[in-house]
């Protein structure tokens, strides 16, 4: 217990900046939506100028937690079809460097400085981060982790920014893919967004993506753990 009080007493911004990364996008999801509405001939037939403009507005966006990434695959496949498939990937690069960089300004290495107060948290932290690659894919590979607040926590722990960026694009393709695809397929943005119909086969992915990285994660945590103590 003391463990809990002393972090967040001593990490109150960094856990305040998580609960604003963990709820803004269902602000964001809902200004999306409604700026969609309003003007979605702005994205109709776009110009390779407007194209930009908007996967830096995506980015941006993503970076800092103000809408969901299935929102903004589905919303990308739907208008652009398969040729913006290229750009949302590197709106997801620009994302995740942005968040990593905002982390670890916010943070300034608070996180890291506190657990070393605790020996054994700080070896579960260290033989973590030695398995970065796994870390990063698991936690990307699910549905439903949100995309902004799992950049914030891997920056705090200090995960090499490389494998970072390499791990997350990997371990968010699955599920990019078959969202883009059901943009790419949807008749009407609005009653996409609003009941997203993936199917018997998209629910077995999302299951399958779901089981996949709790019970990845358990294993990771639970070697980590144990490693930690032997050495201890």
């Amino acid at each position: 217990m003391r463990f809990l009080r002393e972090l967040f007493q001593h990490n109150a911004s960094t856990f305040f900046s998580l609960l604003l990364l963990a709820g803004l996008p269902l602000v964001g999801d809902s200004v999306l939506t409604w700026v969609l509405h309003t003007h979605s001939h702005w994205l109709h037939q776009p110009g390779a100028v407007h194209m930009l403009i908007y996967f830096a507005v995506v980015a941006v966006a993503m970076a800092f937690s103000l809408t969901h990434t299935t929102v903004v695959t589905l919303i990308t496949g739907f208008y652009f079809g398969w040729p913006g498939f290229g750009g949302l990937v590197l709106s997801y690069i620009l994302a995740a460097m942005v968040g990593y960089l905002i982390a670890t300004s916010l943070d300034h290495g608070k996180m890291l400085s506190f657990l070393q107060r605790f020996p054994k948290a700080e070896a579960v932290m260290e033989e973590l981060r030695k398995q970065s690659w796994q870390l990063v894919l698991l936690t990307r590979i699910s549905p439903v982790l949100p995309f902004a607040m799992i950049t914030f926590i891997l920056a705090v722990v200090n995960v090499p920014r490389q494998q970072f960026l390499a791990a997350s694009v990997l371990g968010m393709l699955p599920r990019t893919l078959f969202f883009y695809w059901l943009g790419t397929k949807a008749n009407d943005v609005f009653a996409l967004l609003s009941n997203p119909d993936t199917g018997t086969a998209g629910k077995l992915l999302v299951i399958g993506l779901l089981a996949g990285s709790a019970l990845g994660l358990y294993w990771l945590f639970n070697r980590a753990l144990q490693r930690a103590l032997k050495k201890g």
